[in-house]
């Protein structure tokens, strides 16, 4: 008797069986995804692809209702000279965001570098490239501070930046006893401050080297968080910092850095509006950290850390900018832009949650 036959079934029973089994799995591996769901996980893989897509519409849009001037060389390189200095703060903004968490302060760290770099220069005499160099290194310690907050004494992101930002901001007050340093008198004996607002034409198009610093900084660090260990532990990090510190990942070093990173851009960031402005003022950049936000947000940049593309921030950015240039140029109330990107951000936001429910 053979063994099937002892165990009380006939080999045609087997072989339905095994029939049955890979028909189920033939009909697993063949489940097709509907065309929503294909375009949440296309979405989940390519989070930059949602404020890409926007980017184009709004073009397309205000091209209808503006003009052909709109897509004028001159227009569109004016949008990016409106956005260097959010896209360099969103950069570092980026960086924080990433890990989970977020930077109140990178308004404010930004202004007091800038009024480092004036004061050392016009108060103490240091040759101007030497103060730049104290600015951008008073930006670094201000980030390392948030960092040594955060990883070292486990302290939430949010309250140690609304902490740092109130102190920095005060200081920076105190410090330059609220005085602005003159256009012209940078540009008589500190023309090296000014230097990311100098342009160069390239046809009709008009560039200065603030947006070339953003697109080069914007560059470098995608580069890095896609291309280096260190950029992927920063994403483990704002995945599961446990896992992360489970898989030899040195969180806390890692975080350190980042909010260091992050203060330095800040720093290149304050360089990047004096040239703006042509003045160093105490009172500029109030409004960056909201700003910058606002760009990571619209940017498709996950606030529980983890996902998403530092391009996405250099959309979200251009999206605010091409708002705010078309609205004016059709004639609109101002108010109509805050209207605008406010419901953006709630869009974003409510894009974001639903991506996230793509299995892994």
């Amino acid at each position: 008797m053979s063994d099937a036959t002892a165990h009380g079934r006939q080999p045609q029973e087997f072989e339905k069986v095994l029939s049955g089994s890979d028909t189920a799995v033939a009909s697993f591996d063949t489940h097709k995804r509907s065309a929503l769901e294909q375009a949440q996980h296309f979405l989940h893989s390519s989070p930059a692809a949602v404020p890409l897509i926007v980017l184009v519409l709004s073009l397309l849009v205000f091209g209808v209702l503006v003009g052909g001037k709109f897509f004028s060389a001159f227009s569109m390189t004016l949008i990016l000279q409106q956005v260097a200095i959010v896209g360099i703060v969103g950069a570092a903004q980026t960086l924080v965001v990433l890990t989970a968490g977020i930077d109140l302060s990178v308004g404010a760290i930004m202004v007091l570098s800038s009024v480092v770099m004036g004061q050392f220069t016009f108060r103490y005499g240091l040759p101007p490239a030497l103060s730049v160099l104290c600015g951008l290194a008073v930006g670094a310690a201000c980030g390392w501070v948030n960092g040594v907050l955060v990883a070292h004494m486990k302290l939430p992101p949010f309250i140690v930046t609304l902490g740092t930002w109130q102190i920095v901001l005060a200081a920076n007050f105190l410090y330059s006893a609220n005085e602005t340093i003159r256009s012209q008198d940078i540009e008589a004996q500190a023309p090296i401050l000014q230097f990311f607002g100098q342009n160069f034409r390239v046809g009709n198009a008009v560039f200065t080297y603030g947006v070339v610093a953003m697109v080069l900084l914007i560059g470098l660090l995608w580069y890095i968080l896609n291309h280096t260990a260190w950029g992927r532990h920063v994403y483990a990090i704002g995945d599961d910092p446990e896992a992360a510190k489970l898989s030899g990942v040195q969180v806390k070093r890692i975080l350190v850095t980042v909010y260091a990173i992050s203060g330095l851009i800040c720093a290149l960031a304050g360089w990047a509006l004096i040239g703006r402005i042509g003045s160093v003022s105490p009172t500029a950049g109030q409004f960056a950290n909201i700003e910058s936000i606002t760009a990571v947000v619209i940017g498709g940049i996950s606030l529980f850390g983890g996902r998403g593309s530092i391009l996405g921030m250099l959309f979200g950015a251009l999206i605010v900018g091409v708002f705010s240039l078309g609205l004016r140029l059709i004639g609109t109330d101002p108010q109509w832009t805050y209207l605008l990107i406010g419901a953006l951000i709630i869009a974003a936001v409510a894009i974001d949650q639903w991506i996230r429910k793509v299995a892994a």
